[in-house]
């Protein structure tokens, strides 16, 4: 059996093992309902993937549970279009009145 000539100290040891740590997980946003999810899938909340509806997910669903995904689509529709229609460039006497 082979022995080691040298200690292997703690740090090198941990050095050498540096690049085997995991890294987090990367969520995108689904633009269709602004919830978080991972890359290249379907969203699990509205069923769709590059704006194509891929799982029909209001199907599966119970009618009283349908009812309440349905309007929680459509609330988060309705934020998302205001987001984008409500924003305006400031001017420099708004700017100077904000405070960071």
């Amino acid at each position: 059996m082979g022995v080691p000539k040298k200690h292997t100290t703690k740090g090198s040891r941990n050095q050498r093992r540096m690049h085997l740590g995991l890294s987090k997980t990367q969520f995108g946003v689904c633009p269709k309902c602004g919830k978080a999810i991972l890359g290249h899938t379907v969203c699990p909340n509205c069923g769709f993937y590059k704006a194509v509806e891929r799982v029909n997910v209001l199907a599966k669903l119970e009618k009283k549970e349908r009812k309440r995904r349905e309007k929680e689509i459509k609330e988060t529709e309705k934020d998302t279009e205001k987001g984008k229609k409500e924003e305006k460039p400031m001017t420099m006497e708004e700017l100077s009145k904000k405070k960071f």
